[in-house]
């Protein structure tokens, strides 16, 4: 009788998975369609696809999730709405934008913000010397990010996501695809290499996941800077998955 349980338990998982990914994709596009996105923000969901891009790092919306460096909230308007009334949304790094534009307007009145440690420390075009402290999150994101910060810096909020991630959680990375070991020069500093990214966030500690192809863009040659009017919008980024032990 065992058997026949588990037989018909493995056999409903595929149906459990697809209808939880149709719910997780209905709610996103309720989201997009909030009154509270612009047409920039509209212009980006094609090119962003948030529904399959947060499936992929296994987002649920009865989860405590920490976005790292939210910058002016592209995706904290599609998480909040998201986590509202199961789940939990936490901010940090990098969030006075949210303050003055989002943080306390209806839907968006829980949104917690974690306020960094240690100060800024600017080396060149990048910056370290920032770390935050958390604990029981079940998913810790960050999007096109990782390029902002040294080596040490990148160490750090390594480091920090691991500290608040309970064990199981996910870490989920997107940033803009820079060839392997090129060297720094003014057109690829806000590009991260893929496979250093990788390398840097298992040495703290997690266990590589998966990545997707969903931001893969064959027509981005690599060289040029992403902000560059030919390339905006469509560079290749690196999609990657990880997970605490």
């Amino acid at each position: 009788m065992k058997n026949w349980i588990q037989i018909a338990l493995a056999a409903l998982l595929p149906f459990t998975a697809a209808a939880a990914k149709a719910d997780l994709a209905e709610a996103v596009a309720a989201a997009q369609a909030a009154d509270i996105r612009d047409a920039a923000d509209r212009a980006r969901d094609a090119n962003r696809k948030p529904a399959e891009t947060l499936a992929f790092l296994r987002l649920r919306q009865d989860m405590r999730v920490l976005e790292l460096l939210p910058g002016a909230g592209w995706y904290t308007k599609i998480l909040a709405p998201l986590l509202y009334e199961n789940g939990a949304l936490f901010v940090s790094i990098y969030t006075d934008p949210l303050k003055d534009r989002l943080i306390g307007k209806p839907g968006f009145d829980r949104i917690t913000i974690i306020e960094p440690q240690g100060e800024m420390v600017r080396q060149g075009r990048r910056v370290e010397g920032l770390s935050f402290q958390a604990e029981d999150m079940d998913l810790v994101l960050t999007f096109r990010n990782l390029h902002n910060f040294t080596a040490d810096g990148r160490a750090a909020l390594n480091a920090s996501a691991f500290a608040a991630l309970k064990p199981g959680g996910y870490y989920g990375v997107i940033d803009h695809t820079r060839r392997h070991m090129q060297a720094d020069n003014s057109e690829n500093w806000r590009r991260m290499d893929p496979v250093l990214a990788i390398q840097e966030i298992e040495a703290a500690g997690f266990d590589f996941v998966d990545y997707s192809d969903l931001h893969y863009r064959l027509d981005d040659e690599l060289r040029y800077e992403v902000g560059r009017r030919s390339v905006s919008g469509n560079t290749d980024r690196f999609t990657l998955l990880f997970q605490k032990p």
